[in-house]
């Protein structure tokens, strides 16, 4: 074999592995890191959600508003190619004073010019908005477009902010909602949510810090008046087989597009984990997860479309 065909042979052949490293690295690696540290007491949020007084919540409500497509290997790394789906929702907490609160607000349209949705229901989030502006409190799981858009984009946005519980690290971080944008000056006096790790909200509602996702991402625990419990763990998990699996987005999705910071997320995949083997009276609900959604609508614990 001549020299020349020697050399170029072993180029490539350097090239292909190289090639074949960079994508199981990129795409398919999600091994759960050694190092992982999230502890979900759920004894202690429990009993938060009993400290503040009062009757809990008797019925919750979930719009659809939009959906994405994404490959499979984005939601969950390995899983290939195949497209699935990842509908963006809105929930309402009713109270048997006829008060409510709103957990994350899903976007409009136009925030998604970048990556177009499949579908988008303009009615959907006009009962979104509807709500809002009637809420008693609004809370974010995180500062992602496609959940803290409705809130950005809302016609009467002053009148809304001073019942929204918008936390000091989800306003730390603007750059992670674009699109989304608060209009300039809106936020000027604004005094964020403070807590630790757990905060109760209010009866049967209790916050929980879960940074990775974004800096500024926290699970909603919801307890209602017949003894349901829900997890509303925004994207700490698009889907439940993350939790399911143990295993991350794909790195490409992590690293390049989302910037998670991947080992406090997979410590709160495990916790997660653990919650649900000890726990499984306890509904999580990822951020994204229609299967998981329809499942709840069937057995009575959440309820299709925001009522008038």
């Amino acid at each position: 074999m001549r020299v020349w065909l020697r050399r170029t042979l072993m180029i490539v052949a350097v090239l292909l592995v190289l090639a074949g490293a960079a994508y199981y690295w990129l795409i398919v690696e999600s091994h759960m890191p050694g190092n992982t540290a999230y502890t979900l007491d759920i004894a202690r949020i429990r009993e938060a959600a009993s400290a503040v007084h009062g009757d809990k919540p008797a019925a919750i409500e979930v719009e659809e508003v939009c959906l994405f497509t994404f490959p499979a290997t984005g939601v969950v790394a390995g899983d290939g190619w195949s497209k699935v789906r990842l509908p963006v929702y809105s929930y309402r907490l009713l109270y048997p004073d006829h008060s409510s609160i709103i957990v994350d607000t899903a976007m409009t349209a136009a925030m998604g010019s970048g990556g177009q949705p499949t579908s988008f229901d303009a009615a959907a989030l006009g009962r979104v908005q509807t709500a809002m502006s009637n809420a008693a409190q609004i809370v974010i799981t995180h500062e992602h477009m496609d959940h803290i858009g409705g809130l950005t984009a809302h016609p009467s946005l002053p009148d809304v902010l001073p019942k929204t519980r918008l936390t000091q690290e989800q306003l730390a971080h603007p750059e992670r909602s674009v699109p989304a944008k608060f209009p300039d000056h809106v936020l000027d006096g604004y005094q964020p949510l403070v807590y630790d790790q757990y905060h109760a909200l209010a009866p049967g509602v209790v916050l929980v810090k879960a940074p990775g996702h974004t800096p500024g991402s926290q699970i909603v625990y919801v307890q209602t008046a017949n003894g349901a419990e829900l997890l509303f763990i925004g994207d700490v998990a698009w889907h439940f087989r993350n939790i399911e699996l143990q295993r991350e987005r794909a790195r490409l999705m992590t690293m390049l597009f989302l910037k998670e910071d991947r080992t406090q997320v997979f410590g709160e995949l495990a916790a997660l984990k653990r919650l649900h083997d000890t726990e499984p009276a306890v509904h999580i609900v990822p951020g994204h997860d229609g299967p998981v959604i329809d499942t709840l609508v069937a057995a009575g614990i959440l309820k299709r479309q925001f009522s008038p």
